[in-house]
């Protein structure tokens, strides 16, 4: 059986709203998903929501509710908002899920019975904001733990420790073997500078004394486990993951089917958490280097060149702004605006400014020109004749899934972009509407002719090629050439195999023309 192309993302933390990182990484997500189904392969893409832990805790206390609800109702707002966004996941993870439960405390076991978890005391720094333990590397040239650390207090606790540090020099073999291991490239050897510096084990428990919402230690009452084993257990909890198979092999084959996973998370939890507590992890649970999963690391939105946050004050509200401009103009300049694993400047502007040229003006007028025309001269009956853009058509096609194929969304919707400019310089040349003044002349006939077919392939192809980013667009396209009409609003309408030149056939009749991306006018563009 062929391998499910398994598409994953950090799971988002519930203890505030989404903001537009969230949206950009589930976007993004959903994005990489589609387009793989575009070339017929089989995708499982989960996301979900990380819901335990000390700040949880705090935060429902300050309201006056249970953790319980507390996460339920912040849950509800991610998922509405992936609705809203037309994010299409397979699998939602919610760590207070009793399968997830049952899979961390069965790891857990397995790894304390191996004698890889041990019980230890630790005394020093503590941050509780951050909830961990401080070390003179956190200190500042003033001998001073900064603001970002919050309150910090001298403690001394007792806690569960996994065996983190033997494994060092198998993560340094595992990322000098596998360059693609992390992308882009430079987060790799971030990576492996961090692990060069590597010391010490890890703390994965807190005593029931200060925070009782979690999972319980298998093997001690007292102790919930904290946020590794937890949250990063996800990827494998609800993808099928049998804690009781010791080897990878045993596992069930469902799971084997799906993984390794694409994991896509933001250059925030690279360091430390997933390129090395989740890659030790796996691979002290009997995972072969080569099921080890791809990390695919992306960038912040910056507001001014600062991170956008909740602690900075200057937080995006993605919601906000799907209802104001629509799920397909924020998914496409999210999508547009970025360079995978770059940072970018959000900009209201730019993302009005980018839908209005991209969109509006490219796309959207050439679609109103080709099925107003074929309507006015045709009766929308189209005639093949010769092919011109054929050749064009050829170029952008594999090029767009070359950079698909590197996660370089932003390149791949340049190709498709770029095609529609190109048809639109073609309108403008061969003057359409002289040819029509001419018919009287059989080869201004044939040209005529060509050249509707010509404008009315390239936009079929076009809406393959943007599907994966703007899919409600990519159907309204099709449905204007009235193609496919009886998988109309479904994905399986769109195929990147179709995506060669000829695809509609000699007397097809395309539909009637509707404004597709009205352009967004704002104060002052008139």
């Amino acid at each position: 059986m062929s391998r499910t192309f398994f598409i994953t993302t950090a799971i988002d933390y519930t203890n505030s709203a989404p903001h537009i990182g969230h949206a950009y990484e589930k976007v993004l997500a959903d994005v990489m998903a589609r387009y793989h189904r575009l070339k017929g392969e089989k995708v499982f893409f989960l996301t979900g929501v990380d819901q335990h832990g000390q700040k949880v805790q705090q935060s429902a206390a300050k309201e006056g509710v249970a953790p319980a609800e507390f996460v339920r109702n912040l849950t509800e707002r991610f998922v509405d908002l992936w609705k809203k966004l037309d994010v299409r996941y397979d699998e939602w993870a919610e760590t207070v899920s009793p399968k997830h439960k049952e899979v961390v405390q069965g790891i857990l076991g397995r790894l304390h019975k191996e004698g890889q978890i041990y019980k230890d005391k630790q005394s020093g720094f503590y941050s509780v904001r951050q909830e961990q333990f401080l070390t003179d590397k956190e200190r500042g040239p003033d001998g001073k733990y900064g603001p970002e650390w919050g309150q910090v207090e001298e403690r001394e606790e007792e806690n569960y420790y996994f065996k983190l540090n033997q494994h060092k020099n198998w993560l340094l073999k595992y990322l000098d073997a596998h360059k693609d291991a992390v992308v882009p490239d430079f987060r790799q050897t971030e990576l492996r500078n961090a692990v060069e510096r590597l010391s010490g084990d890890l703390c994965i428990s807190r005593p029931k004394s200060r925070l009782d919402w979690g999972i319980e230690l298998p093997f001690d009452k007292n102790f919930v486990t904290y946020v590794w084993f937890d949250a990063l257990t996800n990827y494998i909890s609800f993808s099928g993951y049998d804690p009781s198979q010791s080897t990878f092999n045993a596992q069930p084959s469902t799971f084997r089917d799906r993984w390794p996973a694409l994991q896509i998370i933001g250059k925030d939890i690279l360091i430390p958490a997933h390129g090395v507590y989740w890659l030790i992890m796996l691979h002290a649970l009997g995972f072969p280097d080569e099921q080890m999963p791809q990390l695919l690391v992306h960038g912040w939105w910056n507001l001014a060149g600062s991170k956008i946050s909740k602690s900075a004050g200057n937080v995006i509200d993605p919601n906000a702004l799907a209802d104001k401009y629509g799920a397909d103009a924020l998914r496409y300049y999210l999508m547009s605006d970025i360079a995978t694993g770059s940072d970018s400047d959000f900009s209201e502007e730019r993302l009005v400014g980018r839908y209005n040229t991209d969109l509006a003006n490219s796309v959207g007028n050439l679609l109103n020109r080709a099925v107003n025309m074929a309507q006015k001269y045709r009766e929308g009956v189209l005639s093949r004749g010769d092919a011109p853009l054929s050749r064009i058509a050829a170029e952008h096609v594999p090029a767009f899934g070359q950079a698909a194929d590197r996660s370089q969304i932003s390149v791949a919707l340049q190709e498709a972009f770029s095609l529609s400019q190109k048809c639109n310089i073609f309108v403008e040349t061969v003057k359409p509407w002289s040819l029509a003044k001419k018919q009287s002349e059989p080869l201004n006939v044939e040209a005529l002719n060509a050249m509707l077919y010509a404008l009315a392939e390239s936009l079929r192809i076009i809406a393959i090629l943007i599907s994966p980013v703007v899919p409600k667009a990519a159907h309204g396209i099709f449905d204007q050439l009235n193609w496919k009409m009886d998988m109309s609003s479904k994905e399986e309408r769109f195929s990147l195999a179709h995506a060669e030149w000829g695809g509609l056939p000699d007397g097809h009749v395309v539909g009637k023309p509707v404004p597709l991306f009205p352009r967004i006018e704002t104060a002052g563009s008139g």
